[in-house]
């Protein structure tokens, strides 16, 4: 009996194969940004970052053990957990990238940092490390076993994850105050808040999605603008008025950021008297979202 000939991989296994192969690059990635970050801005200059990394530069400061020894062995534990709780994709994608920054930032600690302006240091660091654990995190990973921590605890309390991690890195960043001075605990301060925000933009893209509500006497006018301006579908919502109990139009679509002050113009111009309410969306699926083209 012959053997059938061997059948072409399907479209479903090149479609996996360049995911994954996508995902390991942005992991890589996103971790080699993290620990650019680390020891050619932040370390050098006794800055610290929240959560197992702030802990880790501690302990490496006091020790003078490598700063990627504390960094793979204190996230080792959450690892387990987030195997066992979140999932094997998530824990395999952490431990990958985890190793990676790992191994950066002992790769890296020979060369000298690129500013001792801890200002500098802070800002550039902060801009750095953002950009890389938002890389990790919107590939499905994480850098930090504190934030595997905060997901778990969430769902047992009434806190957010957000409020969990700040809570711990309150801790954090305040014990930066007793090993390094003050000084460097408030610059540790700017370093968090500017990578927090930079993970939102790495995460959500500058094409971040946001919600609009329009109630206004002159709706239809206003849809018409939006629609021809911004290439954008609308919605036309009957509504009621609250304490007037009259009928009103409201108008819902849906821009990107940086749509959002062109909308605001047409709104002024067509109605200065419009309810105007923007907020931001993480999803947008189906529908008419798709931009046409404006001629």
């Amino acid at each position: 009996m012959t053997n059938p000939a061997p059948q072409p991989p399907s479209q479903h296994n090149k479609l996996t194969k360049a995911k994954l192969l996508r995902r390991s690059l942005f992991l890589t990635l996103g971790a080699a940004f993290m620990a650019v970050g680390l020891e050619i801005f932040l370390v050098p200059n006794n800055i610290i970052d929240g959560g197992i990394v702030g802990i880790s530069i501690i302990a490496s400061h006091l020790s003078h053990v490598p700063l990627g020894i504390f960094l793979l062995l204190l996230n080792l534990p959450f690892l387990f957990l987030g195997y066992k709780q979140i999932g094997k994709t998530f824990a395999l994608s952490t431990l990958y990238a985890v190793a990676v920054m790992s191994l950066g930032t002992y790769l890296l600690h020979p060369i000298p940092p690129i500013t001792i302006d801890p200002l500098l240091a802070a800002v550039f660091g902060g801009i750095v490390l953002g950009i890389g654990v938002g890389m990790v995190i919107r590939s499905g990973g994480s850098l930090d076993g504190t934030e595997i921590v905060a997901i778990l605890l969430s769902k047992k309390s009434a806190f957010s994850v957000g409020e969990i991690v700040m809570f711990f890195n309150f801790f954090i960043l305040g014990s930066a105050g007793f090993v390094f001075g003050w000084d460097r605990a408030m610059y540790s301060l700017i370093a968090y808040y500017i990578a927090f925000k930079m993970i939102d933009i790495t995460i959500e893209g500058f094409d971040e999605s946001k919600a609009v509500w329009i109630i206004s006497e002159n709706a239809e006018v206003i849809g018409d603008a939006i629609m021809h301006r911004l290439g954008r579908g609308v919605t036309y919502l009957n509504g009621e008025g609250g304490f007037t109990g009259g009928a009103k139009k409201v108008i819902f679509c849906v821009i990107t950021r940086l749509e959002e002050a062109k909308l605001k113009s047409i709104v002024e111009e067509r109605d200065p008297a419009a309810f105007l309410a923007v907020g931001n969306i993480h999803d947008v699926k189906g529908g008419r979202f798709k931009k046409k083209d404006i001629h």
